[in-house]
């Protein structure tokens, strides 16, 4: 064999590799199949050090299709008034039924310069939190889903601000 059709040969094997490997990622996908949403309802601290903290979000995953996606983990960055706030991976799976939605805890991770910027907003008396999570549903055979949804969270009153004194009562001297 001569080294020319060596090469034809070994780039004939090589794309057709590289063509099932294509395939195979996008059997993890039905053709047609819509974007699930995601969406921030919850955040909780968790753990942290004092370079370091953790918190739990809880994220809800809309699946609009007729049928359930298997998510075999995810990735995702947390930005919260326009600035990067915490980043996390998961690798817990979940089932989120067809015309469902399910909830996924995942463990964020944030230092102390990000929640030092979110407590100055928050201390300029802001009413709401911007949010824009985005990431990656990860589905198995090199597939899967990004993500980028923004949304915005309420804050109660009286949240971040500091704490107001009441007058003394006055006190009856005998």
């Amino acid at each position: 064999m001569t080294n020319a059709a060596g090469r034809r040969r070994f780039a004939g094997l090589l794309a057709t590799g590289l063509g099932l490997t294509v395939l195979g990622g996008c059997a993890g996908l039905q053709l047609g199949m819509k974007k699930p949403e995601v969406a921030v309802v919850d955040i909780r601290p968790l753990d942290g050090t004092l370079l370091e903290q953790r918190f739990v979000l809880t994220l809800r995953v809309t699946n609009p299709n007729t049928s359930e996606i298997a998510i075999e983990g995810l990735n995702f960055r947390l930005d919260l008034n326009g600035q990067q706030f915490a980043t996390g991976v998961s690798n817990k799976p979940v089932v989120i039924p067809r015309l469902g939605d399910g909830l996924v805890d995942v463990t964020a991770t944030t230092g102390l310069a990000s929640l030092m910027r979110q407590f100055r907003e928050l201390a300029k008396g802001r009413d709401r939190v911007d949010y824009r999570v985005r990431g990656r549903l990860v589905t198995g055979n090199f597939g899967g889903f990004d993500f980028d949804e923004t949304g915005e969270v309420g804050m109660p009153k009286g949240f971040g601000e500091s704490p107001r004194r009441e007058p003394a009562p006055p006190v009856e001297k005998f």
